[in-house]
Parts: C-alpha cells; structure tokens; sequence
C-alpha cells in the first residue's frame, strides 16, 4: 500500500522506493500487487487506467456515509508492474494528493485514509489473494494495519498475513495533531512484524520504540543493496 507510485505522480522519496521496490521484488520472482489512491492528479488517458468492474461497485461506509469503492489498474510501461488504484469521487477526484491549492491539508484526510485502507481490503478478499506481506509507505496507509488485524483479522486471507512498516520523514497532514498520530504510529508499530527506517529522520522516536519493542528494523536509505537488503529482510519475518 503506497501513498503515491512514480511514474503516477511526481517523484519523490515515497514514490520512487514504492516503485523500485515493487518492481524490485517482482523481478526477483514475487507476486506483487500494488495500491494506491486515484487522485485527481493521476491522468488516466495518458497512464492507460481503466476500471475493473467485477471489483468496483461495492459502497463503504465512511463518517456514516456510503461511499463508492471503484478500482482501477494500470501496468508501469516497460516492466510489466500491475498498479491498483483505489478511487472514489468524494475522496479522490479533486485535483491534489493531501493539501489545497492553499497549501492547507484537507479536512477529510482521516476519512481519506480509512476509506484507501478499506478499500484495499476489500480488493484483496475479492481477488481471493492471500499476501504473505503487508507493507504500509507513507500516512495514507497507515490506518490499514488496524483494519487488518482488528477488523479482517477473523478472515482467512489476511490471518497469517506479515505486516511492514516504513517510517518516512514529515509525511503527517495534521501538524497540530502530532502527539495523536505518534500514538497512532507506535499502536500500529505494536501490530507490525518489521520497520523500515527509508530515509534519515528528524525525529528518531519512534525508531527507538521499535528496537525497544523487539521488533525487526532495518535502515536502508535506498543505496547499493536496497533490493537484496529488502529481500532479506521479508524472508526474515515470514
């Protein structure tokens, strides 16, 4: 689950780890689904997305609202990389990831999140695909381990499922929320299996949490080695 793939949207750090890692594992001979939200940013004609109709149509209820789950897929040109993309005209089609033409974030980015996480979910227990690794980039996904062992976590294709965690720097849209978020942050650390540190951090917190937790971390600012590292890695927690 990633917050933004390139070549989908602009690069950046999450964007472009999402990418080689996908790409990366998918080479090396794994199955590899990737999801991310359809923003409005995200051109269609041009990135060839088109809808999966035995997927889409189900309404989630989200703030006691129904909500339309749609889903579409497109392939990263060149390396065959199947790409899902979680869509909703409420949520998704303004034209802007998580702020405003004001640079403000949006007031819905919680709902935004729970509906993205859900939604995947539910995409995966109608592929009827049980993955062996969950693994969350950036704070768009970061409700879905939750969703995962507290809500689905009765269900078959998600119960012996391995949850991952990477910790990126600055990627929360609620400044003012930060002591709420970090509690967040450590409960869905508490449910994961391994963290991923991707880049240097301001605020090494909840890193010291994990390695006091017991929990496997791994460093690894996607320098020579990212892709065995990473391989290596996934073997030790499955």
């Amino acid at each position: 689950m990633c917050q933004e793939v390139t070549p989908y949207l602009e690069e950046g750090v999450i964007s472009g780890r999402a990418r080689v890692l996908a790409q990366g594992m998918q080479e090396r001979g794994g199955e590899i689904r990737t999801f991310m939200p359809r923003y409005g940013l995200v051109n269609e004609r041009r990135n060839q997305l088109h809808e999966v109709i035995r997927l889409s149509g189900m309404n989630l209820i989200i703030g006691g609202n129904d909500h339309q789950l749609i889903i579409k897929v497109a392939s990263i040109p060149a390396v065959r990389v199947q790409i899902y993309f979680i869509d909703n005209d409420d949520y998704f089609h303004r034209k802007a990831t998580l702020r405003d033409e004001k640079g403000e974030f949006f007031e819905d980015n919680d709902e935004r999140a729970i509906f993205f996480a859900r939604g995947v979910m539910e995409t995966v227990k109608k592929l009827r695909w049980a993955p062996d690794v969950l693994h969350c980039h950036g704070w768009i996904s970061c409700v879905a381990p939750l969703l995962m062992r507290d809500v689905f976590g009765d269900d078959p294709i998600f119960k012996d499922n391995r949850i991952v965690v990477s910790l990126y720097d600055g990627d929360f849209p609620f400044p003012k929320l930060d002591p709420a978020y970090e509690n967040l942050k450590k409960r869905v650390i508490d449910l994961a299996d391994g963290v991923v540190v991707e880049e240097p951090l301001r605020d090494r917190s909840l890193v010291d949490y994990a390695v006091k937790s017991g929990k496997r971390v791994m460093e690894n600012y996607g320098g020579d080695g990212y892709l065995d590292d990473y391989e290596k890695f996934y073997d030790a927690i499955l």
